[in-house]
């Protein structure tokens, strides 16, 4: 089992969790709303704290529930724990070990807050921990860098917000994500193409909003893994605020652009980065007209811009292990890299 073929488990991986998760998701949630909570404390690192910009946006936007992601260090470190009575303290992991994560957890069950962990290993140390736990269900994850975990811990968070809000076609919509997967991942052979235009890249920018700004970070993380490229990720917003002015003429621009409610805001950069920049620009989108400014087209399905992130960082996985393969890179144990990362 190597990287590729975890990528291409994903439909597999996605439709097991929603027929699976779904009935114990929905009692989790009936019980935490008993809990009176008024707000979410989420504590992640890594490829999972990414997850959790897509649900500080989700959550919000769907639930409208303000998240705070912690800084773990005030808890392990500085042991100067926040007030956090008043929360659900939520802990991201695939495999729930990080001690600093752990001691977040441990000092919301103190103060009396409900916790709830999603994680690979409903056995681990975090589990073990919280009061509820989502079990992403993705299986064992033998390459170092996450693909499919990522989505499930996506799918799980997504699944959980409907919960939250007694919403059906929410659940109805999520049904439809394993042939929104198979579609990008049928792209395979042009995304190879792709990667071969970006042999000698050594830096580039890659820029999302809202639900995508998770999608950015995510991608940049997967460049910095597998290729050793100097990834930075942007709100493209923030980008406009300084960052944009180091871009000239054929500077690598990475950027999702979904239909929806970011679509006209990124539409305006991409159109500014190609206009006045010149940047040599590699774009996701569903929309004809955000794929007329790129060198380089990912097309993805229509679909709602809520499930999009867990649809556009497929095409993203791919290209980065097809460049990290033509690099001569090792693809499943990146130099300097464990599977495991615990920090304090």
């Amino acid at each position: 089992m190597g990287l590729r073929a975890e990528i291409f488990q994903q439909p597999q991986v996605v439709e097991n969790l929603l027929k699976e998760q779904w009935p114990q998701i929905q009692e989790i949630a009936v019980a935490l709303k008993d809990t009176n909570f008024q707000q979410i404390f989420l504590a992640a690192r890594g490829t999972s704290d990414n997850a959790g910009l897509y649900a500080k946006y989700l959550l919000g936007i769907h639930n409208r529930l303000p998240i705070a992601l912690a800084a773990p260090s005030l808890f392990s470190i500085y042991h100067c724990p926040p007030n956090i009575q008043n929360s659900l303290v939520l802990g991201i992991s695939q495999s729930g070990m990080s001690p600093d994560i752990i001691s977040v957890l441990d000092s919301g069950r103190k103060q009396g807050a409900p916790s709830l962990v999603i994680t690979n290993d409903p056995g681990s140390p975090m589990a073990q921990m919280a009061d509820y736990v989502i079990d992403i269900l993705a299986g064992q994850e033998f390459a170092v860098a996450a693909t499919k975990t990522y989505t499930a811990q996506l799918v799980c968070i997504a699944l959980l917000s409907a919960g939250l809000a007694e919403d059906g076609e929410k659940y109805t919509a999520l049904k439809r994500l394993p042939a929104y997967i198979e579609a990008v991942l049928n792209l395979d052979s042009l995304i190879k193409s792709i990667a071969e235009r970006y042999f000698y890249m050594q830096h580039c920018v890659v820029l999302g909003r809202g639900y995508n700004y998770a999608t950015a970070f995510e991608w940049s993380l997967k460049l910095k893994e597998l290729t050793y490229v100097v990834a930075q990720p942007y709100s493209s917003a923030d980008f406009l605020h300084g960052p944009i002015a180091i871009i000239e003429q054929g500077f690598p621009v990475m950027v999702v652009v979904p239909e929806g409610m970011v679509f006209n805001e990124l539409l305006g950069v991409v159109r500014r980065l190609r206009e006045q920049h010149h940047a040599n620009m590699l774009i996701l989108s569903n929309s004809d007209e955000a794929l007329s400014f790129s060198d380089h087209t990912i097309r993805l399905p229509k679909m709602p811009e809520w499930l999009s992130p867990i649809v556009s960082i497929i095409p993203a996985q791919l290209l980065c292990y097809w460049l990290s393969k033509l690099k001569g890179y090792d693809t499943e144990s990146p130099k300097g890299l464990t599977k495991i990362t615990e920090t304090i």
